[in-house]
């Protein structure tokens, strides 16, 4: 499916808002709820990248699909993605996954017999974003879909270190006791004044 380049616009800015969300669950250490549902919300994972104009850390939220172990996602944007711009800059990277967090190294699949099962499993995995854009990848011819993903960036994640420490998925966890806790006085306070 085509978009007017105004309707492109709109949904990028419609991401960028989800996107900027979705980091935030995934820092408050509520990213394993966020993939609870994939068929309806999909299967996300955190990228990191580095900026390639700023050398700042920049984290995208992005579908993914795990194939005989190995990582794949995709720029569904195409190669215009600020994203995949940074990584075309420095293909290393770090991953936020549910239930790990990796160092690793991006290379882009171009062979035609990987990309096409892999892109319609990372659609599958997209839940309603493929929708959005008019692919039901259960449905949709492999001729049909290879012309709609034409531009899409094929990716494969190569993970190279298991990642711990600050700075992570979680690090904000802490926000959760403080904020009850702060709850729980506000509460006693109030009861205690009555």
């Amino acid at each position: 499916m085509t978009f007017s380049p105004r309707m492109e616009y709109n949904l990028k800015q419609g991401f960028r808002y989800l996107n900027r969300f979705m980091v935030l669950m995934w820092r408050l250490g509520l990213g394993q709820f966020i993939n609870i549902w994939p068929e309806g919300a999909g299967r996300v994972m955190i990228i990191t990248t580095t900026g390639r104009k700023s050398g700042l850390k920049r984290q995208t939220p992005v579908n993914y699909a795990v194939q005989d172990g190995e990582i794949y996602c995709m720029a569904g944007f195409g190669p215009n993605s600020d994203w995949y711009r940074n990584l075309r800059s420095n293909p290393k990277v770090e991953i936020w996954m549910p239930d790990s967090w990796w160092a690793g190294q991006v290379e882009e699949v171009t062979d035609p017999t990987q990309r096409l099962p892999l892109i319609r499993k990372i659609i599958i995995n997209s839940g309603f974003a493929g929708r959005l854009f008019g692919i039901n990848p259960h449905s949709i011819s492999d001729a049909a879909l290879e012309k709609v993903t034409a531009p899409y960036v094929l990716l494969h994640v190569r993970r190279l270190e298991a990642r711990t420490g600050r700075g992570g998925p979680g690090e904000l966890a802490w926000v959760w006791p403080a904020a009850t806790f702060m709850l729980l006085m506000m509460v006693y306070s109030r009861r205690k004044k009555c």
